[in-house]
């Protein structure tokens, strides 16, 4: 008598190779866009007979993105080897890394709070006064260091902590005020802390975090209780600052002001339309040599349009589309609960920050800034959006024979 293996379903074989090429697909698209974003951002951080000391290398955007490139590779490819499930509250909150990176970031944004009204540290030092905001931490590391921002780190961790949080509530999610409001009070206590520092990813993380809860099932009338409250606090954050006074005033007026408000949104037209179908070739453009403000970083979309035209731009418009609809791909085919919700967040953020990136960039939108997903030059940026794609790609592997999880009781 022969002894044989007992080979899977051919079904179950069918929806694993499907689930691997879904996986694999999101990694090439991801990998493309950082590609893309290293060259651009090498171009536009490059001036005429600038010349570059290797031995401060990192005080060049183009070459730290370029040592940022494979180092975001490798951090999607080891988050992508993590079973997702470990992000869950099913184990209890004191195994939940998540828990732990949430309250480190929230320390970290009260820390920038204090500097900004009490000034503790110099003002280049831990907390460094930049473009005239207190937004970074910048730590030595002999003879250079590095910068990190505080709110990239709290955007993520409330996208997981929401998604953690639902999937152990369960369908007590619908109670208002013994579950829906203490979700409430925890956004709106880290969206108070960032909003003060940077007002375009408060507003970007406040919304993501109501599409989860709508995507979650929570009562219509739960999402729109809050709905006054959260559009006075926006208000009021707009007329407190004469700065997004003034932009969503020179928005509105966009022939005026041409030399002044509306420059930057002027000299991004500029180069998106010189550029025409092709370009002006890889390296050609000139907008990079102190035309753009934030050539490298924000407005990274107009230096593609200018060298690589209107085909250049169709291309990362295409890539992001194509990241979304296998994202959707991976909602559907996920049979966890906690893996459909968690992957809802991460794709709503980078698809809704690359949406929001290119509208300011196109001047459909008013000025913030919010950075191109993979693109923008940026460290802090880049590297915790590959961990979280990385994320994505394990859902995308293994979700379908995933176990079955036993739920623990909410109360």
């Amino acid at each position: 008598m022969f002894w044989h293996k007992k080979e899977p379903p051919v079904s179950l074989l069918y929806k694993n190779e499907q689930s691997r090429i879904i996986a694999d697909s999101i990694a090439v698209i991801v990998v493309l866009l950082m590609a893309i974003g290293t060259v651009f951002v090498f171009s536009a951080s490059m001036n005429i007979g600038q010349e570059i000391n290797f031995q401060k290398f990192y005080d060049y955007p183009g070459l730290r993105q370029i040592m940022f490139f494979p180092l975001a590779c490798l951090i999607m490819y080891l988050f992508s080897c993590i079973d997702f499930q470990r992000y869950s509250l099913d184990k209890g909150w004191l195994k939940n890394p998540v828990v732990y990176l949430l309250l480190i970031s929230i320390i970290l944004l009260i820390l920038i709070l204090i500097q900004r009204f009490f000034e503790i540290f110099p003002k280049d030092g831990f907390i460094p006064y930049r473009n005239k905001h207190y937004r970074w931490l910048q730590i030595p590391l002999g003879s250079f260091s590095i910068s990190f921002q505080p709110s990239e780190l709290a955007k993520w961790m409330t996208v997981f902590f929401i998604a953690a949080l639902v999937d152990k509530f369960g369908d007590d999610i619908k109670l208002f005020w013994k579950r829906f409001v203490p979700i409430c009070l925890m956004i709106g206590l880290v969206m108070g802390l960032i909003i003060v520092e940077d007002f375009g990813t408060a507003a970007l993380i406040s919304l993501i975090a109501f599409l989860m809860l709508i995507m979650a099932g929570v009562k219509l009338w739960h999402i729109l209780s809050p709905i006054p409250l959260a559009g006075i606090a926006f208000y009021y954050a707009i007329v407190s600052s004469q700065t997004r006074i003034n932009r969503i005033t020179a928005f509105i007026h966009l022939d005026k002001w041409q030399d002044k408000l509306n420059y930057q949104p002027n000299q991004s037209l500029i180069a998106i339309g010189s550029g025409g179908l092709l370009g002006k070739g890889l390296g050609q453009g000139i907008s990079k040599y102190g035309h753009l403000p934030e050539d490298h970083t924000d407005f990274i979309f107009s230096i593609i349009g200018e060298e690589l035209g209107f085909a250049g731009n169709t291309a990362v418009i295409l890539l992001f589309i194509a990241f979304v609809i296998l994202g959707i791909f991976v909602i559907i085919r996920c049979k966890d609960p906690f893996g459909r919700l968690l992957a809802g967040g991460i794709i709503l953020t980078i698809a809704m920050q690359a949406a929001l990136n290119i509208g300011v960039v196109t001047v459909v939108l008013p000025t913030k800034g919010i950075p191109l997903p993979f693109v923008s030059a940026g460290g802090t940026s880049m590297l915790l959006t590959a961990a979280a794609v990385g994320v994505l790609i394990n859902i995308a592997k293994y979700s379908q024979s995933a176990p079955k999880r036993q739920k623990q009781s909410s109360e």
